[in-house]
C-alpha cells in the first residue's frame, strides 16, 4: 500500500513540442494536473524531468504553473534514473515509493520504471496519466511494465489510497480535485 510519507510523484517529460502529438493529450494533462493538486494537498514531493529541453521545449505551461519552486531536471537519457541529478534528487527525498506519470509510456516511462524497480524502489505507473504518440505504443509500454511486475494504477486510486479515510479537510480537498 502507498504511504504518503514514503511516496514521491515523478512527472516525466510533459513538454511543449512533445505533448501536442501525444494520444489523448487533453486527458493526460487533466489527470497530471489532478495528481499535482492532490500531491500538494497530501504534501507529497514532486520531481519533474525534461527530455532534451533545447529540442522538445520546457514543461507545458498549464503544468509548470502549478509547480512553484520545482526546477525541472533536464536529461538526455531515456531513463530518468540514468541521470545523476535525478538520482541525487530522488535519494534526497528519502522516499522509496515512486509514482510515475508523463510521456512516453513505451520509452522514458518504461525505462525509468524498470531502472527504479531494479534499484529497489516500489514503482507505480498511473495508467490514465501516461501516454505515447499512439494508443498502441501506450499499451505496449503498460503491458511490458505490468509483465515486469510494475504496479499499474490510476489517478483516483493513488490519491484515495494515500488518503486512507473519507474524513477531514484533506479528504474534502481531494474529493473536489477528482470531481
Amino acid at each position: 500500500m502507498l504511504k504518503s510519507e514514503n511516496a514521491v510523484l515523478l512527472i516525466v517529460d510533459v513538454q511543449e513540442k512533445l505533448l501536442p502529438v501525444i494520444y489523448r493529450e487533453e486527458n493526460l494533462t487533466a489527470n497530471i494536473i489532478r495528481l499535482i493538486q492532490g500531491m500538494q494537498v497530501l504534501e507529497i514531493p514532486i520531481i519533474v524531468t525534461e527530455q532534451y529541453p533545447q529540442g522538445l521545449g520546457k514543461t507545458v505551461p498549464e503544468i509548470a504553473i502549478l509547480l512553484t519552486n520545482i526546477e525541472p531536471l533536464p536529461k538526455t537519457s531515456f531513463s530518468c534514473y540514468a541521470d545523476e541529478a535525478f538520482r541525487k534528487t530522488l535519494k534526497a527525498s528519502g522516499r522509496k515509493q515512486v509514482l510515475i506519470c508523463g510521456t512516453e509510456a513505451h520509452v522514458c516511462v518504461y525505462q525509468t520504471a524498470m531502472d527504479l524497480k531494479e534499484a529497489g524502489y516500489e514503482v507505480q505507473v498511473i495508467a490514465n496519466a501516461v501516454s505515447s504518440r499512439t494508443p498502441g505504443n501506450k499499451e505496449i509500454g503498460l503491458n511490458l511494465m505490468r509483465q515486469m511486475g510494475i504496479i499499474i494504477s490510476g489517478t483516483e486510486t493513488v490519491l484515495f489510497e494515500m488518503l486512507k479515510a473519507a474524513e477531514g479537510d484533506k479528504f474534502k480537498a481531494i474529493s473536489r480535485i477528482v470531481k
